[in-house]
């Protein structure tokens, strides 16, 4: 076989591996386009509704209209962001996948038109990672210029191990992207402003008092920032919700309303019909 011919050979073969590439590429952007379609047209795999049920504690203690309202918002989300595999890893476990769903559909269950479409990608590392910007190691961070939320597998598991210590990677960065998501894209100013603004004013007060700290149900790291307030308040919120209700009962009021649920009373009651409208 001649040079020429080599060359040409070689030439065809990258032309077919780059003309695949942006059909397989275009092919999950439209199955991402149609996630919510396939979400409510498509039943709920039997193995997500038993992972659901053996491991997520949010869902278990739905009545069984909500769990039914959750499972579609949970493949609704799978079906519509693109979950990419970093560190190694060569591809993000299903069971990964349904969990940072979950998380994301449990945040926002009371607030059924919030699909976060901002960020629709979801990039999985296997533990810490190194931050070339910052130049530290993360667990999990967001970035609301490219859409992308990034989460440690490892930590973000540790969520579901211990779910009553108010540290839970996922409900943490999930109400980062769901702050940000206030206020960018089409589904922005779903938040009643001055209820955030007086959220804001307390979580300030508290942190110039001194009221955060040892003896709080919030970690110290809450007075990082508003925002950091605001994510750590969210994991507290669902994991110590009558602990955080009796230490700090006016902040906890002001999140069933901007959160329009209440993780003590849904385990109970089903959310209004204008709450769970798929």
């Amino acid at each position: 076989m001649n040079i020429t011919l080599t060359i040409a050979l070689a030439l065809i073969v990258l032309l077919f591996l780059r003309r695949r590439s942006v059909v397989n590429k275009g092919y999950g952007q439209m199955m991402r386009a149609t996630g919510a379609l396939r979400s409510n047209l498509m039943p709920v795999p039997a193995y997500y509704r038993e992972l659901l049920q053996k491991y997520f504690r949010y869902y278990q203690g739905l009545s069984a209209d909500n769990k039914a309202i959750f499972e579609r918002r949970v493949c609704r989300f799978m079906y519509s962001k693109q979950f990419i595999p970093r560190g190694g890893m060569k591809e993000v476990p299903v069971e990964v996948k349904l969990f940072v769903a979950a998380t994301a559909v449990q945040i926002t269950f009371g607030l059924p038109n919030v699909q976060l479409t901002h960020f629709n990608k979801i990039l999985i590392y296997p533990d810490n990672y190194y931050s070339t910007i910052t130049q530290r190691y993360h667990k999990g961070e967001v970035n609301p210029a490219f859409g992308i939320i990034v989460l440690s597998m490892k930590n973000f598991m540790k969520g579901f191990l211990y779910g009553e210590d108010g540290v839970n990677l996922g409900l943490h960065e999930m109400a980062h992207a769901l702050r940000i998501e206030n206020i960018v894209r089409q589904e922005y100013a779903f938040f009643d402003q001055p209820l955030l603004e007086r959220f804001d004013r307390i979580s300030e007060r508290l942190c110039a008092e001194g009221a955060v700290g040892e003896g709080s149900i919030f970690r110290p790291y809450a007075c990082t920032n508003l925002h950091e307030f605001f994510s750590v308040a969210v994991e507290n919120f669902f994991e110590r919700s009558v602990q955080f209700k009796m230490e700090l009962g006016e902040l906890y009021n002001i999140m069933v309303r901007l959160l329009k649920q209440d993780p003590i009373l849904l385990q109970v009651n089903p959310l209004t019909p204008s709450a769970t409208t798929a």
